[in-house]
């Protein structure tokens, strides 16, 4: 990997504030945000001064059970070289189900067995033949752990990475998450995986509720996850890290605070507060499944993989049993911290709802109770129409200037009649012919 330094994800609420960041050396941007052919001025004039671009995907979904979606694999291709990027990356996680068809809206942890690692290095492989530069895949953050698992994520990992010579984005803040929700060492993880295969780290800020790690990308980066960072540095020099920050965007001269103490850690002299590197990395592969065992064909592999994740995402979006073997608490917190992002999603990308709903608390209340059962299909734009359909058929809100504004902004985006009107037509149909 060429040398990226340190940099900051690139976020429309701060582009202004990145600008005039010193010493920046470069920026990630979320790929599915900007469009190839219309670049915002911000990162056009970033890219005049020399600072290097690098597109981050969230909606391929390569450990899901389904083979990538080729437009959503050529149109991550078109922003890596729109923006001249020497490599995109991506993150080893699903985020939707065909059967049924299901869209978490986040990224969802892979279980780590032979199928599911199966099905993601021949995923992985598709979009390394798809895309114009080098992928490099992110270890993600999760709330529960899945039952059963056969690797480690260490195992997992370094097998990903010697079948498909895939890079790794390693997000030190991610690992500190799985520290304190799934039991994970961090610290054996980074003695354990092929640090040679290293593209750059990701850090990030959270915070802990009732003890469950939430990675917000929405509050300070704490010193735990500096220690791992300073952790990490002490094996190898990272070609490039990066502070994410996605919401509750402090002043300039914080984030610049931010970025000078991962500077600190990471500087040519390294890290103070890194302990001694450990022995060197065992090469010894993960055991394999006994001979007759394991997986009969890849395509059966893809079946068992995706009738696991439609089981647990249907219990998180859809109200369905929880499966067996999970920590059902978990399940419950995950399934609320769900409803909460697409509430807060949709009210980003529709803000006249809450208006038009007397406020943020009565709009939020809304929306949980109409995600509680209505799992999104279409992403978060169709959500929005969704809920504001599911409202009208019900005659809400109640005060009647407030149901002609959602109606008229529910009307001019579908340009249909209002729902509630084709329900009652409907329903008089139904009766004249009964």
């Amino acid at each position: 990997m060429a040398h990226l330094g340190v940099g900051i994800g690139w976020r429309p609420e701060i582009a202004e504030a990145v600008e005039r960041l010193p010493e920046l050396d470069w920026v990630e941007v979320v790929a599915e945000n900007i469009c190839s052919g219309h670049l915002p001025a911000s990162l056009l004039r970033l890219r005049e001064r020399g600072v290097r671009v690098v597109p981050h995907g969230v909606s391929l979904g390569l450990g899901g059970a389904d083979r990538p979606d080729a437009g959503k694999l050529a149109a991550l291709g078109e922003r890596a070289v729109a923006l001249g990027a020497p490599l995109v990356t991506e993150h080893i996680a699903f985020v939707r189900t065909s059967s049924p068809a299901l869209e978490a809206g986040h990224l969802l942890p892979v279980r780590r067995t032979r199928d599911a690692l199966d099905v993601l290095c021949e995923n992985v492989r598709i979009a390394q033949d798809a895309l114009p530069v080098p992928l490099a895949l992110e270890n993600i953050a999760a709330l529960i752990s899945w039952p059963g698992e056969e690797l480690t994520e260490a195992q997992f990992l370094t097998e990903l990475v010697e079948r498909t010579g895939v890079r790794l984005l390693i997000d030190v803040a991610n690992l500190h998450t799985n520290r304190v929700n799934r039991g994970e060492d961090p610290f054996a993880v980074l003695d354990a995986i092929p640090l040679e295969a290293l593209a750059y780290v990701h850090v990030a800020g959270g915070v802990e509720r009732d003890g469950v790690w939430h990675d917000t990308h929405a509050h300070p980066v704490p010193e735990v996850v500096l220690d791992i960072l300073a952790e990490l540095r002490g094996r190898v020099e990272p070609a490039g890290v990066l502070l994410e920050r996605d919401d509750d965007f402090p002043a300039e001269a914080e984030l610049a605070g931010e970025l000078a103490a991962i500077r600190e850690v990471v500087g040519p002299a390294g890290p103070s507060r890194a302990r001694p590197a450990p022995a060197p990395r065992s090469s010894a592969p993960a055991p394999r499944a006994p001979e007759g065992e394991g997986p009969a064909g890849p395509e059966r592999a893809r079946v068992r993989v995706g009738v696991e994740q439609a089981a647990l995402l249907s219990a998180l979006v859809a109200g369905t049993p929880v499966p067996e073997g999970f920590d059902r608490r978990r399940v419950r917190v995950q399934a609320r911290a769900l409803a909460a992002k697409r509430a807060g999603v949709v009210a980003r990308l529709a803000p006249e709802l809450p208006g038009i709903l007397g406020g943020e608390d009565p709009y939020r209340e809304a929306f949980l109770g109409y995600a509680r059962n209505r799992p999104m299909t279409a992403g978060y734009r169709r959500d929005a129409l969704d809920f504001a359909e599911h409202l009208l058929i019900r005659d809400l809100p109640a005060d009647p200037v407030a149901r002609r504004r959602l109606t008229t902004w529910w009307q001019d985006r579908v340009g249909a009649r209002p729902p509630r009107r084709i329900v009652r037509w409907a329903r008089n149909l139904v009766g004249r012919a009964a």
